[in-house]
């Protein structure tokens, strides 16, 4: 019979399953700042891979605390998530709607990743990871802003940019 899962063990795994998360929107955001219409677009995308560098070295310091090997764990959600993003890229590019469906790929990631890390940190709480804590909440604070300046350049401009001019 196999052992009984914890919510040790959940952690972990969940774990596993954000650092391959932000290990592939690592690879993706380069492809979606040269897909982006505005300079603001295509400069947010860069700035964010540089913060995703950045939560991916945090990430392996929580399976340092934890004496594991930083490994990912295929994670389906992101892969999708991901996928649907460059569909946008390829039926909307050379259209003034590109921008405004790249925001709306972002904001899906930056959701899942919300959800992942408020996950994660409450887990740690409970588990007695008070180290892992505040890396895990640095990661958060980082996709909130980023979902708010998202949210910001899609008020500014590309929503309105991709209205059809038929109305």
């Amino acid at each position: 019979m196999a052992a009984t899962k914890t919510l040790d063990d959940l952690f972990l795994d969940t774990l596993k399953d954000i650092y391959f998360a932000e290990k592939k929107i690592l690879k993706a955001l380069p492809k979606m700042a040269r897909a982006a219409n505005s300079e603001e677009g295509k400069a947010g995308f860069l700035q964010h891979r540089d913060e995703t560098q950045g939560q991916i070295e945090r990430l392996e310091q929580v399976f340092e605390l934890l004496g594991k090997a930083a490994r990912g764990k295929t994670c389906e959600a992101i892969q999708g998530i991901i996928a649907e993003g460059e569909e946008i890229i390829e039926e909307f590019k050379e259209s003034p709607a590109l921008d405004a469906g790249l925001i709306s790929s972002a904001q899906a990631v930056e959701h899942y990743e919300i959800a992942r890390y408020g996950t994660l940190i409450e887990w740690a709480k409970q588990l007695g990871l008070k180290d892992a804590v505040p890396l895990l909440e640095a990661n958060l604070a980082e996709e909130k802003a980023t979902d708010e300046k998202l949210t910001q350049l899609a008020k500014a401009s590309a929503n309105a940019k991709g209205k059809s001019k038929a109305s």
